[in-house]
């Protein structure tokens, strides 16, 4: 069964978001100091409400130095986790960002040490850890994933439809499929900045959603999809994909 949720960036977001109704929340959790003054409050929503949550865990502090990722953002990461594990947290998505045009070969093989570390932390504190598509294509994630079994996938639909012709979700889907464990659903209009990253609500850019979801079916998928849209459009939104989702 395909679970729909929604996203939010902070505490006053995952309040508002509570109000949907929704069966799960992606929260972002970035600051750990920050995160355990939250601790309470996302507790009594999840407690009294039943809501669920999913992480979203913070950008690389410095994507091209990989002893910053390492004395830093790791650390930060593996603090984070114990939160999480708090939480009742089982599922989280990183950005790690690998595209093999601009990335050096030596930065890739630093950056997988790490990438593991994160991941066999993850499976410690029971979470799955999925890396999220930035302006990677499939050939980017690949190493990734023979390098690291346990490695999932959270496939950015949005992200996807940036810096291509076409949109590589279907790339991911042909090559990457068994390690997609989570979906970000949002619409844009194209483009190669990342001012063009509107996080639409579904329908109003040129996301052919109905195509995407159609190939994620076809080969069974059946996990979560979070909607990264404004609060105001994520019930349209959820209505949106059931109906896609529906037609197949």
């Amino acid at each position: 069964m395909i679970i729909i949720g929604g996203r939010a960036h902070n505490l006053d977001e995952a309040i508002a978001v509570s109000e949907l109704d929704l069966p799960f929340i992606e929260i972002s959790l970035d600051d750990p100091q920050t995160v355990s003054v939250w601790l309470d409050r996302l507790l009594d929503m999840k407690n009294a409400c039943g809501t669920e949550f999913l992480a979203h865990y913070p950008n690389e502090d410095n994507p091209f130095d990989v002893k910053i990722l390492r004395d830093k953002f790791l650390p930060r990461i593996q603090a984070l986790m114990k939160i999480s594990q708090q939480l009742g947290i089982h599922k989280a998505t990183l950005h790690f960002w690998m595209d093999q045009r601009w990335a050096s070969t030596d930065l890739i093989r630093g950056k997988l040490e790490i990438l593991k570390r994160i991941v066999g932390d993850g499976h410690d504190c029971d979470i799955t850890v999925c890396i999220e598509n930035l302006s990677e294509r499939a050939e980017s994630f690949a190493p990734a994933f023979d390098a690291i079994p346990d490695l999932r996938m959270t496939l950015d639909i949005g992200h996807a439809q940036l810096l291509s012709r076409r949109n590589t979700s279907f790339r991911f889907i042909e090559e990457h499929f068994s390690r997609i464990a989570h979906i970000h659903a949002h619409d844009n209009l194209g483009g190669k900045t990342v001012k063009d990253d509107l996080h639409l609500a579904l329908g109003e850019g040129r996301v052919d959603f109905q195509a995407i979801f159609k190939a994620l079916i076809n080969r069974g998928y059946n996990s979560t999809v979070t909607t990264e849209v404004k609060i105001k459009d994520m019930l349209r939104t959820k209505q949106t994909l059931e109906d896609f989702i529906n037609a197949q």
